[in-house]
């Protein structure tokens, strides 16, 4: 029999491609961790990771292995997660899944005015890339998620809610960052750095969507960290990245946010909301009641 946390070391394992990094990380001994998973190997007749002294890799046979153990552990975890917050809600609960950053905008108005209007209800804010915000969704972990327009899969309802102006993330000594107006043919020369996780694969497209020309794909590197890191790493004056005003919470030292224009007004991220027809959550429904308030039509 398969255990949960073979299945967990595993996917700890192929995420940080050491196994004595996941063991650290689990706070396990890595000789534990190790025996579990190659005893996983054994009983799936599968080699799950190639082994050498830098590390371990995930093989091409075990990629899809891997991906659905991800899904099992998340899934358990929200199991989890909502027995212990049941009797937190006295009014019930709502889990809000969103792939954007919380420190300013739209989305973390609207959270705040329904915590505050809502004080009994339980709300879970669940952060996460597109492809799971889509399976929370279809397995009722999630009740609503806030994404990009047209980003996630067909048969689950959506509305269009507000729009977030898209800023070129700068050094603050870039010889664009005192220019009046930006356009993205201003940017076909540079170098971008977007996060792979949260809204960075929507950068990533968006780019490329804009810059590629006669057969010329713009510069993109892609980093494992999260939105905060890719914006320290611009500080550091070797590239260029993207942001919606919503990064825009916190004061970053070195850095100058300028909008980016369409011939026609500033470039725009439009989001919708998204969730499930045959969810029937009382705690759902008054989070729309309050959407509707704040961005009417």
């Amino acid at each position: 029999m398969i255990e949960i946390h073979q299945l967990r070391y595993a996917v700890a394992t192929a995420d940080s491609k050491s196994f004595s990094r996941a063991a650290a990380a689990l706070n396990v001994k890595q000789i534990t961790l190790s025996r579990k998973v190659q005893q996983l190997e054994d009983r799936l007749g599968v080699k799950l990771f190639e082994r050498s002294t830098r590390g371990a890799e995930i093989t091409e046979s075990g990629r899809p292995f891997i991906e659905q153990a991800r899904r099992i552990v998340t899934d358990v975890d929200n199991l989890r997660t909502t027995a212990r917050n049941v009797s937190y809600g006295l009014h019930g609960r709502i889990a809000v899944g969103y792939c954007s950053p919380l420190m300013a905008g739209n989305l973390r108005l609207a959270i705040s005015d329904y915590l505050t209007k809502f004080p009994d209800v339980q709300f879970d804010g669940v952060e996460a890339g597109l492809e799971r915000l889509t399976h929370g969704l279809q397995s009722h972990m999630i009740d609503v998620a806030v994404a990009p327009v047209g980003q996630l899969e067909d048969g689950i309802a959506s509305r269009s809610v507000w729009s977030e102006k898209l800023y070129v993330t700068l050094p603050d000594d870039h010889e664009l960052a005192t220019r009046q107006k930006i356009y993205w043919q201003d940017l076909r020369r540079e170098i971008f750095v977007v996060p792979s996780s949260g809204l960075g694969p929507i950068f990533e497209n968006l780019i490329a969507s804009r810059l590629t020309e006669q057969g010329r794909r713009p510069n993109i590197i892609v980093q494992d960290t999260s939105l905060e890191s890719v914006l320290s790493i611009v500080a550091a004056k070797r590239y260029i990245s993207i942001a919606t005003g919503a990064s825009q919470g916190v004061a970053w030292s070195d850095l100058r946010f300028q909008e980016i224009h369409d011939p026609t007004g500033p470039a725009r991220l439009e989001y919708a909301l998204y969730w499930r027809e045959d969810n029937d959550n009382p705690a759902l429904q008054r989070f729309f009641k309050l959407i509707e308030e704040r961005y009417p039509g």
